[in-house]
């Protein structure tokens, strides 16, 4: 751990008094910029986007989050004295014997960068909802290493079905993970959430094994990664999901079935073995309530006791049911991810009718996070992140790739984080 690390980290060990003293701060000399309630939220992520990892999923869940309260606060370049002031202060003062004083240097500068990075993706983002607390209501055991989250917002959540947003547990203040809500809206604004333990992971093991009904979750906002259905228009769907990708495809079968148009839908769902099956239930009534329309194929890559037509990989099921004109939605792993980008349309799938959940493994990747209705060409946004970063690792959107909800969403890199 970098010495700016270990600084942050033992403050962060008093995180909710350092962020008092950070709100007072600025409050005391009249730099009213941020609600108290959202404090905490604002530090513990811009400390974390200055000590910076090489996690650019995470980080790009930092920047969604801090860009959008950026704007929503109408923060202003001038405003960064203060900021910049604030955080450097609460870090030296709640740091203990992690504190140098040749530091102060070193987290002036960084944060400067980030405050740049943070202004650059305000004006990418657009307006829009910023930081949503919401109670976890239960958190249930669905199969090993796997739990289902169901959270209830403090106030509504404002969500498309197939997209993903940051979720941060207070436990670990700063650390952003994407994952995908796994039903469309609801009417009681509840938000279910699958989230798969990773081996040597520092956030999803927390979610899966540490957090309990009662405890608070920050939820960020909402933004596409490559999963909306208004790129299929009216067309017949093949949904491949791997793994806790499922989440945002059922979600997308959800949203057919609140408005029917006659399309028929194909759920192609994989996982090594029966056991892995976690969300075997859910699949079953949604087949039996819209059968007329919805097929739920099982695909099992390392399980001989299925029956044999459920014996196969992901890729291969799906593409024994494709047929011409279908819309062709895949989500799960990256390694799932860039075999369909290279094995579907030399099979045939056009490819303007293929949508890959984003990974964040490329830099063609960047565009899909950006909010609705405002979205920035990956073109001009990974370049002008990378440009307000200085050149450091803020600004750098390579490094191992993030999975969608653990094996199928934007939620962590392949070392688990």
């Amino acid at each position: 751990m970098t010495d700016l690390g270990l600084s942050l980290a033992v403050a962060l060990a008093s995180h909710g008094r350092a962020a008092d003293h950070f709100w007072s701060f600025m409050e005391d000399r009249s730099v009213r910029l941020l609600p108290y309630q959202v404090a905490p939220v604002f530090f513990s992520t811009l400390g974390q986007l200055v000590v910076g990892r090489r996690d650019p999923a995470g980080r790009r869940a930092a920047l969604a989050v801090l860009g959008r309260m950026y704007r929503r606060f109408d923060l202003q370049p001038y405003h960064g004295t203060a900021v910049v002031a604030a955080l450097v202060d609460t870090v030296r003062r709640f740091a203990g014997e992690g504190w140098e004083p040749e530091l102060a240097g070193d987290w002036e500068r960084g944060c400067r960068r980030a405050l740049r990075l943070a202004e650059r993706a305000a004006g990418a983002l657009g307006d829009g909802p910023h930081v949503t607390f919401g109670e976890v209501e239960a958190c249930e055991v669905a199969a090993d290493g796997v739990a289902v989250l169901t959270v209830r917002p403090m106030r509504r959540f404002r969500y498309l079905p197939g997209q993903a947003m940051p979720v941060c547990t207070p436990r670990l203040p700063g650390l952003w993970r994407w994952y995908s809500p796994a039903s469309a809206p609801r009417p009681d604004g509840r938000v279910e959430i699958h989230v798969r333990a990773v081996q040597e992971g520092v956030v999803s093991p927390v979610l899966v094994e540490r957090v309990a009904a009662g405890e608070l979750l920050w939820l960020g906002p909402a933004s596409d990664v490559g999963l909306s259905l208004e790129a299929a228009d009216d067309a017949d769907l093949l949904l491949a999901a791997g793994g806790t990708g499922l989440a945002p495809l059922r979600a997308l079968v959800e949203q057919v079935a609140a408005s029917p148009n006659g399309r028929r839908v194909t759920l192609v769902v994989g996982a090594p073995a029966l056991p892995d099956l976690y969300d075997a239930v859910a699949l079953d009534k949604l087949q039996q309530a819209h059968s007329e329309w919805l097929t739920v194929v099982l695909a099992f890559s390392n399980d001989r006791d299925v029956e044999p037509a459920a014996q196969g990989d992901l890729l291969s099921m799906a593409l024994y049911h494709y047929r011409p004109g279908q819309a062709v939605y895949v989500c799960g792993s990256p390694r799932l991810i860039e075999a369909a980008r290279k094995r579907l349309p030399l099979a045939g799938v056009a490819a303007d009718s293929l949508h890959l959940a984003a990974t964040f493994h490329r830099a063609l990747d960047s565009a899909p996070w950006v909010s609705r209705p405002r979205a920035v060409p990956a073109a001009r946004l990974g370049p002008a992140l990378e440009r307000a970063g200085g050149g450091s690792g803020l600004g750098q959107f390579g490094g191992d790739a993030p999975e969608l909800d653990g094996d199928g969403g934007p939620s962590r890199d392949r070392r688990g984080r």
